[in-house]
């Protein structure tokens, strides 16, 4: 159970970590992050393996994306796939559906 000493002891805490997710969202997605290797995501869509995803079709690219939602023109944005963190404009990840 939650006491109100333990609740207090705990708001700075959580302070710093809101704080540390705001400022991991700018960073770019690497590509040797596990969520990024398990949905292949590169940074460079040319670096797909056709082979290894089908999906993936010439073109396809993040800016391309329905779950991409920087701005136009920009080299980067954030994206829903991985939480809203950065990832390149030209990337592409087997996440990727045609933005409406």
């Amino acid at each position: 159970m939650l006491n109100r000493r333990r609740f207090i002891s705990l708001v700075p805490v959580a302070g710093l970590g809101l704080l540390a997710c705001r400022g991991a969202s700018a960073a770019p997605v690497p590509e040797s992050d596990p969520a990024a290797a398990a949905l292949g995501y590169k940074a460079d869509a040319t670096k797909v393996d056709a082979k290894s995803f089908p999906s993936w079709k010439a073109g396809n690219v993040c800016a391309g994306c329905g779950l991409y939602s920087g701005k136009a023109g920009a080299a980067s944005g954030p994206c829903a796939a991985f939480g809203g963190r950065e990832v390149a404009a030209k990337g592409w990840c087997a996440a990727w559906a045609k933005k409406a």
